[in-house]
């Protein structure tokens, strides 16, 4: 459970949901860490493309270099609006006449009124299949060999296999099968299941930040670290471009993603101080069995690795570190 700030009864008053240690000290969190779990992540959104013209037109939409997938393989990707900022971000996967994405269920509306919109006149069309397909993912160092054929290494690689598609994922593999077959697809795996706390434990651990928690729509993406994995500089024009083209060649972000050691758990959207100075929010929230109470937080940039922060409200120290979180 990510620890978060909400309001209790619409009067503004917060509260903070202290995750237990013990959970995550559970047989579940070392499964994931020495062997394999199983994770059920179908509340994504998910949107199949058709037509003859789908990569054409999603190459000139997205950060990402869609029309040079070869089929059986993907990428991260964010939609951005005029100004460089993120929309929404989402997995393409590019089959033999197809291509799939999955986003963040509150962002699905956003990918498909852009398809509907600027789609218009091209030989492209969207199918919502999130009711229809599920995402089971395994967790863990161990993934592969739960299953009797793996994709390639790479993260976003893929293959069809007996119960649907397997996708190289960066903490193991998603299984991306109908729904009706899901019950049937996890006996058959015999993988333990685990609890979203696990998963978000591992993606927290990884610093991989998620749309709507550790950045917004007021962000760019090199500001939340995603110019590695989302971004090509090689690619054709795309929304956005320009502002992120001249950020990376010219200029410096004023924000930058770090992770926080914390003294104690404090709620998402706390307020960081260095000083007198206003300098960031705090996003995700897990207590590791490993790392104790650790965060992602966009911080403005004067704020480095080893500063102390302060959060006022609980009153918490946070030392501003790299990210992965080293173990």
């Amino acid at each position: 459970m990510i620890l978060s700030k909400a309001s209790a009864s619409g009067t503004g008053e917060t509260y903070t949901r202290r995750y237990p240690r013990s959970v995550l000290k559970s047989a579940e969190y070392e499964l994931v860490r020495e062997s394999v779990g199983l994770a059920d992540r179908s509340a994504r959104g998910k949107l199949r493309l058709l037509g003859a013209e789908a990569a054409e037109f999603l190459e000139g939409q997205v950060t990402n270099d869609v029309e040079a997938l070869e089929p059986g393989t993907g990428c991260y990707a964010a939609l951005l609006n005029h100004k460089g900022k993120v929309r929404a971000d989402m997995r393409v996967l590019r089959g033999p006449d197809w291509i799939w994405l999955d986003t963040e269920p509150e962002m699905q509306a956003v990918v498909e009124s852009t398809v509907r919109t600027y789609g218009i006149g091209r030989d492209v069309r969207e199918e919502d299949v999130t009711e229809s397909h599920a995402i089971l993912s395994l967790l863990g160092p161990e993934s592969r060999s739960a299953l009797e054929v793996a994709p390639a290494p790479e993260e976003h690689s893929f293959v069809r296999a007996e119960h649907g598609l397997y996708v190289a994922t960066d903490l193991g593999v998603d299984v991306i099968c109908a729904t009706a077959d899901a019950d049937a697809v996890r006996l058959a795996l015999g993988v333990e299941p685990v609890s979203e706390e696990a998963a978000e434990c591992l993606r927290v651990e990884s610093g991989r930040p998620r749309l709507g928690v550790d950045f917004g729509g007021d962000t760019i993406p090199e500001e939340a670290g995603l110019n590695e994995r989302a971004v090509s500089f090689t690619k054709g024009c795309y929304v956005g471009q320009e502002t992120v083209a001249r950020l990376h060649y010219k200029g410096r972000p004023n924000r930058h993603l770090r992770g926080l050691r914390l003294s104690d758990p404090v709620p998402t959207g706390t307020e960081l101080y260095l000083g007198d100075r206003a300098v960031g929010t705090v996003g995700s929230v897990m207590v590791s069995p490993v790392h104790g109470p650790i965060a992602l937080a966009l911080v403005r940039r004067e704020a480095g690795p080893g500063d102390e922060l302060v959060a006022r409200d609980p009153r918490v120290r946070a030392t501003v570190v790299e990210l992965p979180f080293a173990a």
